[in-house]
């Protein structure tokens, strides 16, 4: 964090809070089988871990959040737009940008683990509406 010479700038500096996270001090939210998530949220971005076992699919969805979505472990494989003709694997070290309302379909190729970026936040996620993730078998 950069320190200005202005009073006014030092005021601001003094009001911003810095706020530290570790993920394994984070539960891991069971959404259906085979697929869980942790969850970091500010008022402008969003960032999550997301976790799938093999076979695992994330159904076709769109959504006004721009996403990053950064693979550590892993390959997913994205269907793209409307018609998911584009398809697309994303495997450990790459990453894929997802514009506002693209269609998006995935699954994991193998176990995975990927950090999503989202801005703004998914509402959806937050509220516990995103329905198109979650089942009632859900096994934590």
């Amino acid at each position: 964090m950069r320190v200005v010479g202005s009073r006014c700038g030092r005021d601001l500096v003094s009001e911003l809070k810095a706020t530290h996270h570790r993920w394994d001090d984070l539960a891991k939210e069971p959404l259906k089988e085979g697929l869980f998530r942790r969850l970091i949220s500010t008022d402008r971005m969003m960032l999550a871990q997301v976790f799938l076992e093999p076979g695992c699919v994330v159904p076709l969805h769109s959504h006004e959040n721009e996403q990053l979505t950064y693979i550590l472990e892993g390959t997913l494989r994205f269907w793209l737009g409307e018609d998911q003709t584009h398809v697309v694997d994303v495997a450990a070290g790459e990453v894929l940008h997802i514009p506002s309302w693209l269609p998006h379909k995935a699954e994991a190729l193998e176990a995975t683990l990927d950090v999503d970026i989202f801005a703004p936040p998914r509402s959806d996620w937050l509220d516990g509406t995103d329905a198109y993730l979650r089942s009632a078998d859900v096994k934590g």
